[in-house]
């Protein structure tokens, strides 16, 4: 008899776990609708949250600052976007006697433009905002001229590097007076802690390969 009882209760574990009438076979979502491993796709084109809206958030700062630091923060971010792509173009393509050098250089630049774009962005979500992040809305929203789709000899590839910085900078400086003037601290220490001070010295670092002096005098 005890045999007997074992192999029922065996039986009845294993029609519970193949989906007979156990509990497992029984679970469903909050929505009634059975547990699938199948994937349930999602229908696209549907926002929750449009670009340029914000959500609410209680962070002490009125919806018009946020707002517009969000602007700022966002083109700012698009600018440093295609400055990172142009620093892993160039890292690629340089060539020439500096090729070992210039190309560890833009790679480390790019690396750190990498940590400013992901600091920028995060900013933008604290705000409640929306950052930008598809390459199609940042060539809407940049400033930086497009590059050639080819390679540029390498005095050219630095040219196009310091003006892009430029342009970041400017953009930036503007970002941290309105910033201050908004009293939007966090962006405001953000803009000029992370953003202007490593962009000013990739300037340096970037500009003083273009100086002509010889490694031996005549």
């Amino acid at each position: 008899m005890a045999t007997t009882s074992r192999r029922h209760a065996r039986g009845a574990i294993a029609t519970s776990g193949n989906g007979g009438t156990g509990s497992i076979g029984q679970r469903k979502r909050r929505d009634g609708e059975p547990l699938s491993p199948e994937p349930r796709y999602a229908k696209l084109g549907v926002e929750i949250q449009p670009f340029g809206s914000l959500r609410t958030l209680p962070i002490g700062l009125p919806d018009e600052a946020r707002h517009e630091s969000c602007d700022a923060l966002n083109r700012i971010l698009a600018d440093s976007i295609v400055l990172y792509q142009l620093y892993k173009k160039h890292h690629w393509l340089v060539a020439g006697p500096t090729f070992y050098q210039l190309h560890l250089l833009f790679d480390k630049h790019a690396d750190e433009q990498l940590e400013i774009i992901d600091l920028l962005a995060e900013r933008v979500q604290s705000l409640g905002g929306i950052a930008v992040g598809d390459p199609r809305q940042v060539a809407e929203l940049t400033s930086i001229e497009r590059a050639p789709d080819g390679a540029e000899d390498v005095p050219a590839m630095i040219t196009r590097l310091l003006e892009a910085h430029e342009k970041v900078i400017v953009r930036t400086r503007e970002a941290i007076e309105l910033t201050e003037e908004s009293k939007d601290w966090g962006s405001n220490d953000l803009l000029m802690s992370d953003v202007l001070r490593r962009n000013e010295l990739q300037v340096w670092f970037t500009a003083e390969h273009l100086v002509d002096v010889p490694l031996i005098e005549d």
